[in-house]
């Protein structure tokens, strides 16, 4: 059975679960539905989007809206009725949000990353996702640095995702070409 969730800075990495999939699809139509939107502007992206390799047991959703600036406080009272809550994470054009095992607030098992559809975030997340789907080793590669970094010891979740940046820029330089 498939178990999703993650405590704060915790990095566990899992075996690739066919699941994962299906939860996406459950949880789109969920936000799909609530927000009146349609399906494009919900993707499934991270690794649980990446076929074959190992993942931290989190689904992590991309969430298109029109303006990132003008986000309304309607939209996430909305989010917040299917299980979706602001997150005080500042990125640069993107708003977080984040579903928990309960209502502790301790597990996250479910991201949005809100961000402009189209934008240029937008394409690279979708452009990430979709090289490595593409590629086997490319993806065995990613595969490798995570479980490395996943089993140094006192690795923070900040520390990990910073440690991946590299490997991610560098897929991201292959769509410029």
């Amino acid at each position: 059975m498939m178990r999703l969730g993650l405590k704060r800075d915790e990095v566990k990495l899992v075996p690739h679960d066919e699941a994962w999939t299906m939860e996406f699809l459950s949880v789109q139509k969920q936000v799909q539905d609530a927000l009146g939107i349609d399906e494009e502007a919900v993707q499934h992206i991270g690794s649980t989007a990446i076929k074959e390799i190992k993942a931290k047991p989190i689904i992590d959703i991309l969430l298109g809206v029109e303006n990132i600036s003008q986000v309304e406080a309607e939209t996430f009272q909305t989010l917040q009725a299917i299980g979706f809550y602001r997150l005080k994470v500042e990125r640069e054009q993107e708003i977080v949000l984040a579903r928990f095992t309960d209502n502790t607030f301790l597990e996250k098992t479910h991201y949005i990353h809100m961000t402009d559809i189209n934008g240029e975030k937008w394409r690279k997340l979708l452009y990430f996702r979709d090289a490595l789907n593409a590629d086997a080793s490319l993806r065995q590669e990613y595969e490798r640095l995570k479980r490395a970094l996943a089993e140094k010891k006192g690795m923070e979740i900040i520390k990990y995702t910073n440690e991946k940046e590299s490997f991610v820029k560098k897929v991201l330089m292959m769509q410029e070409k």
